[in-house]
């Protein structure tokens, strides 16, 4: 489930609204774009979508107006008025799909609002010492009898399905990743991929639709005017330039429908295409020719794994728990808890000065002058990560000095008194008056 913690009011603008006041869409860490209160999520990238739509809608206009329309008077009956009809709703058909393919959910994984425990990790264990527990980068799961490999994302937390990817550009992992398309402005994934396909190869028959009967057109003033092909080109020059437009576009669309029949025939995504080329290796996907096209045409397609426009639900409270090993992202050195050790003995808020705790005085230790050892020992302590910091847990580690920092500590001391301001010149103390 997708969880965020509740916003704080702005004490500025007078804002109270709590979690149970909004919507997972108004609260969505992808780089989406929703629409009509979270019921259309679209790409970042949806403005592109007003150019595709402009690139189907304007060469149909003008064939309607400056074609279909001399075509009806030159066919009796119905015919010619079914020409018109035809290519408005074959039209309508086509912007249909593109609405289905851009303004749906392509198959995006919900975050997981904390990172997943280690393999073997007992939250019930308390006091004990253990090493830290890393979460493996690569997992291995068979599919099929083959083994594949799945990858854990930092972004969104979470370990990937089989065939998932995360998109850059809009920043979510999607099932079955396909490929993020620009002129959609969407990716297309496990829930959109039949009408994306629909979509290209309608958008394909459409020039073909409109590419043919401009040559009808032409050769029709050809017969009835007796004149050659040029001239008769000459009378038309809204049917040649949908020629020209059509034959160009159907190279695009017409490429992009064989080259994903293809895909289909093999079960291939076009991620898995360019990156695992399953031509050099086996294919733990590809169930047959016949099953494969069954199963993205024929095969129902799952529910969204998110509801948009839920509330959003209050993060529950962690219990604070006294844990010796922590967590550690693949990508990360720190551990993800803290690794309590021993009793206080906590920086204070200057860099390089101990505060009094559990009976430990600086003063009395000679410490209120720190020589560059005893600095340098220091700092690289706080490099290693002993300082004082909160814990995914809620409580603050406490950390005991080790006996070998007090025995430099207390030899420094003793030279510091022999040898009066002459460690005045470290950095950031004072001289002894």
């Amino acid at each position: 489930m997708y969880v965020v913690p509740p916003p704080k009011s702005d004490p500025l603008s007078g804002s109270t609204d709590g979690s149970d006041e909004l919507r997972i869409y108004q609260t969505w860490k992808g780089s989406n774009k929703f629409f009509l209160q979270g019921r259309f999520i679209f790409g970042p990238d949806v403005r592109s979508l007003a150019l595709t739509i402009l690139l189907i809608v304007a060469p149909i206009t003008v064939f309607c107006v400056f074609v279909a329309k001399k075509l009806m008077d030159d066919f009796s009956d119905h015919w010619g008025i079914s020409i018109m009809v035809i290519a408005v709703v074959f039209t309508f058909y086509d912007l249909i799909l593109l609405l289905l393919t851009s303004g749906r959910d392509p198959g995006i994984i919900p975050r997981n609002a904390h990172p997943p425990e280690p393999e073997g990790y007992d939250g019930n264990v308390e006091g004990a010492q253990t090493p830290q527990l890393r979460l493996p980068r690569i997992k291995e799961v068979e599919v099929n009898g083959i083994t594949v490999k799945i990858k854990y994302c930092d972004t969104c937390m979470l370990y990937r399905p089989p065939r998932c990817s995360h998109c850059s550009i809009c920043n979510n992992c999607v099932e079955r990743f396909d490929h993020h398309c620009p002129w959609v402005g969407q990716c297309i994934g496990l829930r959109n991929y039949r009408f994306f396909f629909m979509f290209v190869f309608s958008t394909t028959l459409l020039c073909i639709y409109v590419f043919s009967f401009c040559w009808v057109y032409i050769k029709r003033i050809m017969v009835t005017e007796h004149i050659s092909i040029c001239r008769a080109m000459i009378k038309t020059p809204a049917s040649i330039v949908l020629i020209v437009y059509t034959f160009i576009a159907v190279w695009f669309v017409g490429g992009l429908t064989a080259f994903h029949l293809y895909l289909i025939s093999t079960n291939q995504t076009t991620y898995e295409n360019f990156r695992y080329r399953y031509d050099l290796r086996a294919n733990p996907y590809n169930k047959g020719v016949v099953e494969n096209f069954k199963e993205i045409f024929y095969g129902s397609t799952p529910p969204s794994k998110n509801n948009f426009r839920a509330m959003v639900p209050r993060e529950s409270s962690l219990p604070a728990r006294c844990v010796a090993g922590g967590f550690v992202s693949p990508n990360m050195g720190k551990a993800v808890d803290d690794i309590e050790l021993g009793r206080k003995a906590v920086w204070g808020d200057n860099e390089g000065q101990l505060s009094d705790n559990d009976g430990f005085n600086a003063k009395d230790s000679g410490m209120t002058e720190m020589s560059p050892e005893i600095r340098t020992t220091v700092n690289e302590g706080d490099r290693a990560g002993i300082h004082p910091r909160r814990s995914s847990w809620g409580r603050e580690s406490n950390w005991e000095m080790s006996p070998e920092v007090l025995a430099l500590a207390s030899r420094m001391g003793e030279s510091n008194r022999m040898g009066g301001s002459s460690s005045t010149t470290n950095r950031g103390v004072e001289p002894k008056l």
